[in-house]
């Protein structure tokens, strides 16, 4: 009863306002972004309680947005989110979040306070962890389990937590702050190592300071009780229900996972203490954005497999030994969580990788959103794993310099290929282009004009709104995490108000003079009305889809003009030659390296090896790879051996697969595919629905999956799949044939191409 009446202190979240404001969220969201995909929903718990932990939050307030679309689209499913008290506090934000039911966490960071005097560590090798003021006043300003907080170095800011305070000048802390930033800033001196260790020794108590150095300036951050906060995450997950977090406690700019707080241990192991039978999973989100702060970019929100919390742990945390098992359980969700994102050591080498990934697709196929990540996270295991080898050493010095001559002609890697054309089609091309923009530009400028202050307004806001975020954190680098944010809170805010203006100047256009005579008198005024609130928003989002497929046209100009001109084209025909030499590189370090470190790499392909000509042949769209089924790990380019195994799913393992109604990714470089494009095209077809036209192997129902106790089993249940599939296909086939032989001309006699399988004949 007691955690029942803590919970009501928190807005309850009521189903029908849940879906009303996602719905509305959902048109925002599907405007901003150009492709929300996601991969690996059907893993998510149709039922029982279920603790969401995603990351990396690159997003601050559109990644929840996103992720409840997602889950509740895909999974049918709500959740409570975990939403920082400093967020809830501001109006707006804090209405939306209360009314779909978040629950607010103090943050002690977002309470810290700058503190009188300095501060400096007077022995940092007998006593790591006593730290000095000069003229400080630690009994009035700081408190036992609050936190010492350092000025900001290179985007990251150094804590710990206060365990003792001794007087007005000195405190005990609980752990010392390891790294060469903060011993730098304690100590004042320079010759520390990466790991914050002394490289000329130290000289003995009161002597491993710097002479004359005064000490650092320093913040304070009182304790918080995050009692209240536990209580209602037990009362939601006891019934049933379910509760996000971000476990790295805020959002950034980063390439890599920050370190993860300790709370979401502690609440699911507090919960499965409190309640062993519940039936806990932990789900792990990956939140994998291509630029995730400009507009129309494209996101793919992958699912991992549900931990299993074991009870051993569970044991542990019952019998006293609390941080151990959080600790365990924290490692077991980084993981997880690593398995489901693509990261980095830093923003060069995620550049690096990206470039790779391009190289290594020579045939230049349109890769599917979910196989450009996984392939990202692939390369990035290996390139971490390989990256002092001389021939990776040697490669990425090469891929370097072949992006810098890319930036210095202006030009996109898939652009290089147009050295290889003709002049006749150069000319061809870049005049049909450039009619084609003159006609989209003539569609957009209505629009463009009328949107000018929102796109103007968004901007400015965004960008200052970015520098104060930036300035206050102790880990964004640039601060972009915040951008997508405010340029939709600013376009919610003014796109309603500047519509209605508009209405309203139209309407007293009408009243005056009929709009100079061009409206007949039988028109009524609240007609006019109407026609606004739906004339001015559709001029706005026909701007925006026609401004969309104009820019990629524009992009295409540049290389097609330096085709035109001698100099550049006999540059660009040399960075085609050094492309398709580098391609064939990157391809044959892959090779060699990937059998070593991935057993099954030859065996899980997304990208076949147009260099090994006779040993790898490219499969159909539709066709899917299966993995070794003995190996749990992935090819260099390829996917889980123990992902996506359902049979509706299966399509997405093969090049065919992916997020468009054929497989590829909208070119946006017709008017045609302005035509394939759906009014709201951002979501694909649900994953929950099935993309077979049967129920099962044998149309019966699937019944639940048996155990398998030995190697000779798991052969025998592979070779039963492999064989179900070979008749499923040759199923698909039969049925295709019958389709195209109701439409193809009878004397033809030439099979329909696999890329145009998609395509409508009509």
């Amino acid at each position: 009863m007691a955690t029942e009446s803590k919970d009501k202190q928190f807005a309850p979240m009521i189903p029908w306002v849940y879906d009303l404001v996602l719905w509305i969220f959902s048109i925002i969201v599907d405007l901003f972004f150009r492709e929300v995909h996601p991969r690996g929903s059907w893993k998510i718990p149709r039922k029982g309680p279920v603790l969401f932990v995603a990351a990396p939050h690159a997003n601050q307030f559109v990644d929840p947005l996103i992720l409840m679309r997602v889950i509740r689209t895909e999974a049918h499913r709500r959740f409570a989110i975990l939403t920082a008290e400093k967020s809830m506090k501001r109006k707006f934000i804090g209405f939306m979040s209360r009314i779909m039911g978040s629950i607010p966490v103090g943050r002690a960071l977002d309470s810290a306070k700058p503190g009188n005097g300095r501060i400096y560590l007077p022995d940092p090798v007998n006593d790591p962890t006593l730290i000095r003021g000069v003229g400080t006043q630690f009994d009035q300003e700081a408190e036992k389990g609050g936190m010492i907080v350092l000025p900001t170095v290179n985007g990251t800011s150094a804590s710990s937590e206060i365990l003792e305070i001794k007087g007005p000048e000195e405190i005990r802390l609980k752990k010392e702050m390891k790294g060469a930033d903060p011993t730098k800033q304690l100590t004042g001196r320079t010759d520390i190592n990466e790991d914050g260790q002394f490289m000329n020794g130290s000289g003995g108590k009161d002597h491993d300071v710097e002479a004359g150095f005064e000490g650092t300036t320093y913040k304070t951050a009182p304790k918080v009780d995050q009692t209240k906060v536990y209580d209602a995450v037990f009362s939601r997950l006891n019934v049933g229900g379910c509760v996000c977090i971000f476990p790295e406690g805020g959002s950034h700019d980063r390439t890599e996972l920050l370190p993860l707080k300790a709370g979401v241990a502690i609440m699911a192991l507090g919960s499965l203490a409190a309640n062993p039978d519940s039936g806990l999973k932990i789900v792990p989100c990956g939140m994998n954005y291509f630029h995730a702060h400009k507009f129309r970019s494209r996101a793919v929100v992958e699912f991992g497999a549900p931990i299993d919390i074991p009870k051993e742990l569970v044991e542990m945390y019952k019998a006293g030994e609390r941080r151990e098992a959080t600790r365990q359980l924290l490692e077991m969700i980084y993981q997880a969580l690593v398995a489901v994102t693509v990261t980095s050591p830093d923003y060069d080498t995620l550049m690096l990788i990206q470039a790779v990934r391009r190289l290594y697709n020579p045939k230049g196929k349109k890769l599917p959103l979910p196989m450009v990540v996984e392939l990202n996270r692939r390369l990035v295991k290996g390139y971490t794993h390989y990256k002092d080898d001389p021939r990776v050493m040697k490669l990425k010095k090469s891929v370097m310099e072949y992006n810098k001559k890319l930036w210095l002609l202006g030009v996109r890697d898939h652009q290089v290929e147009y050295a290889k054309f003709s002049i006749f089609k150069v000319v061809f091309t870049l005049v049909y282009r450039f009619f084609k923009l003159v006609v989209l530009a003539i569609g957009t400028l209505p629009g463009t004009v009328l949107f000018a202050p929102v796109f103007i307004a968004s901007k400015i806001i965004s960008i200052k709104k970015s520098r104060e975020a930036l300035a206050a954190s102790t880990v964004k680098l640039q601060g972009r995490d915040v951008i997508a944010t405010w340029k939709l809170l600013v376009a919610m805010a003014f796109a309603p108000l500047l519509n209605a203006f508009y209405t309203i100047m139209l309407t007293y256009w009408t009243y005056r003079n009929r709009i100079q005579g061009y409206i007949p008198e039988w028109v009524p005024l609240w007609m006019i009305v109407a026609f606004g609130l739906i004339f001015f928003p559709s001029i706005t989002f026909a701007a925006l889809r026609f401004g969309e497929t104009g820019m990629d046209i524009f992009k295409s100009l540049r290389p097609l003009v330096l085709s035109l001109n001698p100099t550049s084209a006999n540059t660009l025909h040399k960075l085609r030659e050094e492309r398709k030499r580098l391609s064939a590189e990157v391809t044959d370090v892959i090779n060699t390296l990937g059998p070593e470190m991935f057993p099954d790499f030859d065996n899980a392909r997304i990208i076949a090896d147009p260099f090994r000509d006779g040993l790898i042949e490219p499969e159909s769209p539709r066709t899917p790879k299966f993995p070794n089924p003995e190996s749990g790990s992935f090819s260099m380019d390829g996917t889980s051996s123990t992902e996506d195994r359902r049979p509706s799913s299966i399509t997405d393992a093969g090049i065919g697969g992916g997020s468009s109604a054929h497989g590829y990714l909208p070119r946006n470089e017709s008017f045609g595919d302005l035509g394939n494009i759906h009014l709201f095209s951002s979501r694909p077809q649900s994953r929950s629905r099935s993309r077979s036209h049967s129920r099962g192997l044998s149309g019966s129902e699937i019944g639940g999956f048996s155990s398998i106790t030995s190697k000779e089993g798991l052969e025998e249940v592979t070779k039963r799949i492999r064989g179900a599939m070979r008749e499923r296909g040759k199923e698909r086939t039969r049925r295709r044939s019958e389709e195209s032989s109701g439409w193809d001309m009878a004397d033809s006699g030439v099979a329909t191409p696999a890329s145009e399988e998609g395509k409508k004949v009509i």
